[in-house]
């Protein structure tokens, strides 16, 4: 059924409210697991060890199929493939939720993260051919991108609540009352998008871009299990960087190349993509050392760690909906971008003060406040600006670009950050003598201590990301014109 120009105009709100349903789904099953392993694990059995493998497998896929996804979707159209990336998706987390061993589990986690592949650059290309007047934009990318930067707190909060009240299978069967209102809203509001050009899949592009990915999200993972330094973290991490530097030459010579270079030139998008590549390491970070600070620190259950991260998603959403929707479409990114990656570096160091007394008001909620407030100003400027100036025929391979570098940020900021709290804590408990604190109290400081080091760390990401971003970005706001934005 092929719809009016002024019909699809008139339902572009529409479009927006099926595109944020998908992006939420997306966004929060990278974290909706994380508080169910526990009861997984007791009633599947695997090991501890093993576990971490269900969080690897959706990062896999997801991260080294993006680009794939993106270009399927200029190939297929924005609808089908968000048809065909939702029930995937819907299949796979029925899978994943009726799956009585490990094996099964953890193949349902790889079938998802190749559908969200697929589904996320089809949603946020959806998104960017549809809204073209600045200040619509902007409104519609502040929404966006306050449910994209709110999916991993909101995604703790969900899966605490299904798994305290419910049962762990539950964080997966929720995906298919999101598949299923988003399969409606596709059918009815979201336009075809298929490029008028014939082009086709770059085959071996596929194959060293999925590969280099492959290898680089694979190698940032095992570095989370084992450490730096060993030979299959090193070794992943030359391989993939080996096959993309393959794949850029290769995208020089391409007839149609997965990831046309010329997305690249641009001053503003490449320095929307650090930010968002900077603000996936803030967002990672906070979710990860706060969830195990007020579950393991302050013995908070897993429902009440989820309500404790509501600031943050309140935060990101003021920020982004009132401010960002606001300036972005009278003074361009360069102002916003800067000024949130500094609320941002003010959040971490808030953090960096932690202690083992339960004070959440005073330890935890300004950091949670300060940091929100920094994200909605990142987030909605950076992917708008980031998707401006694209070809209608490009939409899926640059919003394919913005998913690959916050997955990739995400990535980074686990193994790293996560490396450095471990091996500084591990340094801090070797000091302990019983003549100066009783070993429980040590190890709870020590901790900190590891978590304090890696969010200065984190700090000094969002430090330089604020000079790099205020250098790169451009100042003024993108006039859209037809089919290409002058950006180009």
């Amino acid at each position: 059924m092929s719809s009016s120009p002024s019909l699809l105009h008139t339902r572009r709100w529409w479009t927006l409210a099926v595109v944020s349903i998908t992006q939420l789904m997306v966004a929060l099953d990278a974290t909706v697991i994380n508080i169910a392993l526990p009861r997984a694990q007791l009633d599947l059995h695997f090991s501890a060890g093993n576990r971490q493998w269900l969080i690897t497998a959706y990062a896999l896929a997801f991260g080294s199929l993006l680009l794939v996804g993106g270009r399927l979707s200029d190939l297929w159209g924005r609808r089908t493939a968000l048809f065909i990336g939702l029930a995937g998706f819907a299949v796979a987390s029925a899978l994943g939720g009726a799956a009585h061993s490990f094996s099964t589990l953890v193949t349902a986690r790889a079938f998802q993260g190749a559908f969200g592949a697929v589904l996320a650059p089809a949603a946020l290309a959806a998104l960017t051919t549809t809204f073209e007047h600045p200040k619509e934009r902007a409104k519609a990318f502040a929404i966006y991108g306050a449910i994209g930067g709110s999916g991993a707190a909101i995604g703790l909060l969900l899966g605490g609540a299904l798994t305290q009240w419910e049962t762990w299978r539950w964080c997966l069967f929720i995906n298919l009352f999101f598949a299923a209102v988003a399969l409606v809203g596709v059918a009815l509001f979201v336009a075809s998008g298929r490029s008028a050009r014939q082009a086709r899949l770059d085959v071996l592009g596929t194959a060293l871009g999925s590969g280099g990915l492959f290898f680089v999200v694979y190698g940032l993972g095992h570095a989370v299990t084992s450490s730096w330094s060993n030979e299959a973290t090193w070794g992943s991490l030359v391989m993939g960087t080996v096959l993309l530097a393959f794949f850029v030459a290769w995208q020089r010579r391409s007839a149609h190349p997965l990831l046309p270079l010329r997305l690249l030139l641009n001053r503003t998008r490449g320095g929307s993509l650090v930010a968002l590549f900077i603000t996936s390491i803030g967002i990672f970070g906070v979710s990860l050392f706060l969830a195990y600070y007020l579950q393991n620190t302050l013995g908070y259950s897993p429902l009440r760690t989820g309500v404790a991260f509501l600031p943050l998603v309140g935060a990101i959403a003021l920020s982004a909906t009132l401010a960002s929707a606001r300036l972005l479409a009278m003074v361009g990114p360069r102002p916003l971008v800067p000024v949130g990656m500094i609320l941002g570096m003010l959040g971490m160091i808030l953090f960096t003060k932690l202690t083992v007394q339960p004070d959440y008001v005073g330890n935890v909620l300004p950091g949670l406040v300060v940091t929100g407030l920094g994200l909605g100003l990142i987030l909605a400027p950076a992917t708008a600006s980031a998707t401006a100036g694209i070809m209608r025929h490009d939409a899926g391979a640059a919003s394919a670009l913005v998913n690959t570098s916050q997955q990739i940020g995400g990535s980074v900021s686990t193994a790293l950050l996560n490396t450095i709290a471990v091996t500084v804590t591990t340094r801090a408990l070797h000091a302990h003598t019983t003549a100066v604190l009783p070993m429980k109290l040590w190890v709870a400081q020590s901790t900190l201590h590891g978590y304090a080091v890696a969010f200065w760390w984190a700090a000094g990401f969002f430090g330089v990301g604020s000079v790099v971003t205020f250098a790169l970005l451009e100042s003024g706001v993108p006039e859209f014109e037809g089919d290409l934005v002058p950006l180009l």
